[in-house]
Protein backbone atom coordinates (compact mmCIF):
# COMPACT_ATOMS: atom_id res chain seq x y z
CA UNK A 1 0.00 0.00 0.00
CA UNK A 2 1.41 3.14 -1.08
CA UNK A 3 1.73 5.57 2.32
CA UNK A 4 1.12 8.69 0.07
CA UNK A 5 -1.39 8.19 -2.16
CA UNK A 6 -3.77 10.70 -0.65
CA UNK A 7 -1.15 12.98 -2.21
CA UNK A 8 -2.03 11.94 -5.62
CA UNK A 9 -3.87 13.18 -8.29
CA UNK A 10 -7.63 11.92 -8.10
CA UNK A 11 -8.87 9.60 -11.23
CA UNK A 12 -12.22 9.99 -10.38
CA UNK A 13 -13.61 11.66 -7.33
CA UNK A 14 -16.94 10.66 -5.09
CA UNK A 15 -18.21 7.98 -7.29
CA UNK A 16 -21.67 7.54 -6.56
CA UNK A 17 -22.61 3.49 -5.81
CA UNK A 18 -26.63 2.94 -4.74
CA UNK A 19 -26.49 -0.64 -6.18
CA UNK A 20 -23.55 -1.61 -3.57
CA UNK A 21 -24.42 1.21 -1.44
CA UNK A 22 -20.91 2.80 -1.58
CA UNK A 23 -19.09 6.04 -2.31
CA UNK A 24 -15.40 5.29 -4.38
CA UNK A 25 -12.52 7.49 -4.08
CA UNK A 26 -9.94 6.84 -7.23
CA UNK A 27 -6.21 7.95 -7.20
CA UNK A 28 -3.84 7.64 -9.33
CA UNK A 29 0.29 7.91 -9.37
CA UNK A 30 1.87 10.94 -11.25
CA UNK A 31 3.01 7.77 -13.63
CA UNK A 32 -0.77 6.86 -14.51
CA UNK A 33 -1.66 10.82 -14.66
CA UNK A 34 0.73 11.00 -17.65
CA UNK A 35 -1.91 8.28 -19.79
CA UNK A 36 -3.59 9.42 -22.62
CA UNK A 37 -6.79 7.57 -24.05
CA UNK A 38 -5.04 6.64 -27.16
CA UNK A 39 -2.05 5.51 -25.32
CA UNK A 40 -3.29 3.92 -22.29
CA UNK A 41 -1.25 3.42 -18.50
CA UNK A 42 2.37 2.99 -18.74
CA UNK A 43 4.54 0.34 -16.50
CA UNK A 44 4.93 1.57 -12.85
CA UNK A 45 1.06 2.79 -13.05
CA UNK A 46 -0.83 2.64 -9.93
CA UNK A 47 -4.24 3.23 -8.99
CA UNK A 48 -5.57 2.87 -5.07
CA UNK A 49 -9.38 2.93 -5.06
CA UNK A 50 -11.07 3.37 -1.43
CA UNK A 51 -14.32 1.89 -0.70
CA UNK A 52 -16.29 3.62 1.52
CA UNK A 53 -19.95 2.69 2.82
CA UNK A 54 -22.65 4.72 2.22
CA UNK A 55 -24.33 6.89 5.26
CA UNK A 56 -27.36 5.15 6.08
CA UNK A 57 -30.83 7.38 7.67
CA UNK A 58 -32.28 5.52 10.32
CA UNK A 59 -35.23 3.86 7.89
CA UNK A 60 -32.48 2.10 6.71
CA UNK A 61 -32.30 4.53 3.25
CA UNK A 62 -29.24 5.71 1.63
CA UNK A 63 -28.71 9.70 2.80
CA UNK A 64 -27.85 12.29 0.34
CA UNK A 65 -26.41 15.68 0.39
CA UNK A 66 -28.11 18.90 -0.84
CA UNK A 67 -27.22 18.10 -4.31
CA UNK A 68 -28.45 14.35 -4.03
CA UNK A 69 -24.87 12.50 -3.79
CA UNK A 70 -24.48 10.10 -1.39
CA UNK A 71 -22.67 10.55 1.79
CA UNK A 72 -19.72 8.76 3.24
CA UNK A 73 -19.52 6.75 5.87
CA UNK A 74 -16.65 4.20 7.05
CA UNK A 75 -13.72 3.09 5.24
CA UNK A 76 -14.79 -0.52 4.31
CA UNK A 77 -11.69 -1.46 1.87
CA UNK A 78 -8.99 0.40 -0.19
CA UNK A 79 -7.31 -1.74 -3.38
CA UNK A 80 -4.34 -1.57 -5.01
CA UNK A 81 -3.69 -1.91 -8.67
CA UNK A 82 -0.51 -1.80 -10.39
CA UNK A 83 0.91 -2.51 -13.66
CA UNK A 84 4.83 -3.41 -14.62
CA UNK A 85 6.44 -5.12 -17.29
CA UNK A 86 6.08 -9.15 -16.47
CA UNK A 87 3.71 -8.44 -13.59
CA UNK A 88 0.87 -10.98 -13.20
CA UNK A 89 2.51 -13.36 -15.75
CA UNK A 90 2.06 -16.49 -12.82
CA UNK A 91 -1.69 -16.04 -13.39
CA UNK A 92 -3.46 -18.60 -15.14
CA UNK A 93 -3.79 -17.27 -19.13
CA UNK A 94 -7.56 -17.16 -18.90
CA UNK A 95 -7.55 -14.57 -15.84
CA UNK A 96 -4.51 -12.22 -17.17
CA UNK A 97 -4.98 -8.42 -17.50
CA UNK A 98 -2.01 -7.71 -19.40
CA UNK A 99 0.88 -6.56 -16.64
CA UNK A 100 -1.60 -5.85 -13.95
CA UNK A 101 -2.06 -7.21 -10.23
CA UNK A 102 -4.60 -6.44 -7.55
CA UNK A 103 -4.37 -5.93 -3.40
CA UNK A 104 -6.64 -5.44 -0.72
CA UNK A 105 -6.72 -4.27 2.33
CA UNK A 106 -8.92 -3.65 5.29
CA UNK A 107 -10.20 0.30 5.76
CA UNK A 108 -6.86 0.20 8.43
CA UNK A 109 -4.68 0.14 5.06
CA UNK A 110 -2.44 -2.51 6.93
CA UNK A 111 -4.19 -5.35 6.96
CA UNK A 112 -4.52 -7.62 3.78
CA UNK A 113 -8.62 -7.82 2.92
CA UNK A 114 -10.37 -11.29 2.71
CA UNK A 115 -11.04 -11.12 -0.93
CA UNK A 116 -9.47 -13.20 -3.88
CA UNK A 117 -7.76 -11.07 -6.62
CA UNK A 118 -8.97 -13.07 -9.15
CA UNK A 119 -12.46 -11.37 -8.36
CA UNK A 120 -10.96 -8.04 -9.43
CA UNK A 121 -9.13 -10.13 -12.59
CA UNK A 122 -12.79 -11.47 -13.64
CA UNK A 123 -14.10 -7.80 -13.33
CA UNK A 124 -11.32 -6.41 -15.21
CA UNK A 125 -10.97 -8.96 -17.95
CA UNK A 126 -13.64 -7.40 -20.11
CA UNK A 127 -11.89 -4.51 -20.32
CA UNK A 128 -9.34 -5.23 -22.55
CA UNK A 129 -9.60 -2.51 -24.97
CA UNK A 130 -9.63 0.11 -21.71
CA UNK A 131 -6.38 -1.40 -20.45
CA UNK A 132 -8.67 -3.22 -18.30
CA UNK A 133 -9.55 0.24 -16.27
CA UNK A 134 -12.97 0.46 -15.65
CA UNK A 135 -14.38 4.08 -16.34
CA UNK A 136 -11.69 5.08 -18.47
CA UNK A 137 -13.37 6.62 -20.98
CA UNK A 138 -15.33 8.93 -17.73
CA UNK A 139 -11.59 9.42 -16.52
CA UNK A 140 -10.27 10.91 -19.93
CA UNK A 141 -13.63 12.52 -20.98
CA UNK A 142 -13.09 14.72 -17.61
CA UNK A 143 -9.45 15.40 -18.56
CA UNK A 144 -10.88 17.40 -21.70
Amino acid sequence: MPADYKSWPKFLSAIQRPDAKQVREIYMNPEAAKATASSGFANGTMFVMENYAALETTDGKLATDDKGKLIKADLLRVFVMGKNAGWGQDVPEALRNGNWVYASYLGDGRSKGPEDTATCRTCHLPLANKDFVHRYDEHFASRK
